[in-house]
C-alpha cells in the first residue's frame, strides 16, 4: 500500500488558514451596508478603509514571501492568524471611522496578507513536484470555500444579532486555528524526513536551503515579470476589489434583499470552488499562458452583463459565470512564476506579483465606491472592469515560455 505523504497534512493546515483569511477579507462586502446604516458613513469612506486593507494585504506579500523563503511558513501562519484575531476582536467594539481604518483596514490587511496566496504558492512549490497545479487549485478553492461558508453566515448574523457578533465569530475562528497549526504544521519535507511529493524514487530529503539573493533585481529586468504583475493587477481590480466589495451593495441598490444577495455571493463561491480546482488540474496539463488568456477574456465578457442585472435570477446567472473564473487565474500564474523564476524563489517573486494584484483590488474597491457616490450607480465601474479584463487576456498571451536564461533565476 502506498505510504501516506505528510504533504497532505500541510495542505490541510494551509487550506484552513486560507479559508479563515478569505472569510475575513470577504466581510467588508457584507458589512458595508450595515456600517452605512449605523454610523452614517458614506460608501466612499467605507470603501477607503477596505482599500487600505487591500493595499497592506498586497504590500505585506513580498515581505511575507521573502520571510517564508528563509524561515518557512509555520511561524508566519502563527503571526498572521494572531494579528487577524486581534484585528477582528478590536473591530467588534469600534465606534469611530478612524477605528474602521485601523482595525478593519490596516491590521486586517496585514494579518490576512501574511496568510494569503503567497503562503499557498510557496507551500505548493516546497512540498510538491507532482500535482502542484492541483494543490494550488485546492488552495484557491479554500479561498472560495471561505467565501461560501462565511458570507451567508455573517449576513445571517448581521440580520439576527448585529454585525458585531459576526466580527467576534471571525476573531474566534482565527484564534482557534492556532493550536492545530502549532502542533501539525511543518516548514519543509526534510523536517519530517521526506522528499517532496512526486519526487523521483530514491530522492534523498534535502535540508532546506536559502534562496539566492538578488532574484527581484533580475526579475524586474524581464518582461515576463511585468506582464504577470500587470495582468494580476487587473485580476485584483476585477475580482475581490470591485466584485467582492460592491456586488452586494449593487444588488441592494436594485431592491434585492441582503440575505438573498449574500446567498448569491455564496453561490459564486461554490462555482469558484469548482473553477479553481478545475483550473489547477488544467494547469498541470496545458500551457498556463493560454489558460490565463481564456480566463481573462471570459471574465471580461461576464462583466459586460453585470450592469444590466437587476433581479435575483439574473444575479444568480452572473454568479455562476463569474464564479467559475474568480480565482481560476491563480494556478496558472503561480505555475508561470515557479517555472520562470525558480521554485525556491516563488515566495519572493509571487509576493510582488500578488502585491500588484492587491493594488489593483484596492484601486477598484475605492474607485467603485467613489463612482457609486458620484454617479448613483456602478455602470461605469463595471464597464471599465470589463475592458480591463479583456485587455489582460491579450497581455497574457504575450508572456513567453521560460527559457534557460530565466528559469531558476
Amino acid at each position: 500500500m502506498k505510504r501516506f505523504h505528510y504533504a497532505w497534512v500541510v495542505v490541510a493546515m494551509t487550506a484552513l488558514t486560507l479559508l479563515i483569511s478569505a472569510g475575513v477579507r470577504s466581510a467588508p462586502g457584507v458589512l458595508l451596508h450595515p456600517f452605512e446604516l449605523e454610523f452614517g458613513w458614506s460608501r466612499g469612506e467605507i470603501s477607503l478603509a477596505v482599500s487600505i486593507g487591500l493595499v497592506l494585504f498586497g504590500l505585506i506579500g513580498p515581505l511575507t514571501g521573502a520571510l517564508i523563503d528563509r524561515h518557512g511558513p509555520r511561524l508566519l501562519m502563527i503571526i498572521g492568524l494572531t494579528v487577524v484575531a486581534a484585528s477582528m476582536a478590536a473591530g467588534a467594539v469600534m465606534t469611530q471611522l478612524w477605528q474602521l481604518n485601523l482595525f478593519w483596514g490596516a491590521l486586517s490587511g496585514i494579518g490576512t496578507g501574511i496568510v494569503a496566496s503567497v503562503l499557498g504558492a510557496t507551500v505548493a512549490t516546497r512540498w510538491f513536484v507532482a500535482r502542484r497545479g492541483l494543490v494550488v487549485g485546492i488552495f484557491g478553492a479554500s479561498t472560495s470555500a471561505g467565501q461560501l461558508v462565511f458570507i451567508p453566515l455573517l449576513m445571517g448574523m448581521v440580520v439576527t444579532t448585529g454585525w458585531r457578533s459576526s466580527a467576534w465569530l471571525l476573531a474566534a475562528a482565527a484564534a482557534l486555528l492556532l493550536l492545530p497549526i502549532i502542533m501539525l504544521m511543518r516548514n519543509d519535507p526534510a523536517d519530517v524526513g521526506l522528499a517532496p511529493y512526486g519526487a523521483a524514487p530514491g530522492t534523498v530529503p534535502a535540508a532546506p536551503s536559502r534562496p539566492p539573493g538578488g532574484v527581484m533585481r533580475r526579475a524586474v529586468q524581464t518582461p515576463e515579470f511585468w506582464l504577470l504583475a500587470g495582468t494580476f493587477f487587473i485580476c485584483g481590480a476585477t475580482s475581490n476589489g470591485l466584485i467582492g466589495t460592491h456586488l452586494i451593495p449593487h444588488a441592494i441598490d436594485h431592491g434585492i434583499a441582503e440575505v438573498t444577495a449574500a446567498g448569491v455571493l455564496a453561490l459564486m463561491g461554490t462555482m469558484n470552488f469548482i473553477g479553481t480546482i478545475t483550473s489547477g488540474w488544467l494547469t498541470d496539463r496545458y500551457n498556463p499562458r493560454i489558460l490565463l488568456g481564456f480566463y481573462y477574456g471570459f471574465r471580461g465578457l461576464s462583466l459586460l452583463l453585470l450592469p444590466f442585472v437587476t433581479d435575483p435570477a439574473g444575479l444568480a446567472f452572473f454568479a455562476v459565470l463569474f464564479g467559475l473564473d474568480y480565482i481560476a487565474t491563480v494556478p496558472p500564474t503561480t505555475a508561470l512564476v515557479a517555472d520562470t523564476f525558480g521554485r525556491r524563489n516563488v515566495g519572493t517573486v509571487f509576493g510582488w506579483v500578488f502585491c500588484a494584484h492587491q493594488f489593483g483590488a484596492a484601486w477598484a474597491a475605492w474607485m467603485g465606491g467613489i463612482a457609486r457616490d458620484t454617479l448613483g450607480n456602478y455602470l461605469i465601474a463595471f464597464l471599465v472592469a470589463s475592458l480591463l479584463a479583456i485587455a489582460a487576456a491579450g497581455l497574457s498571451l504575450r508572456i513567453r515560455r521560460p527559457t534557460a536564461a530565466t528559469a531558476g533565476m
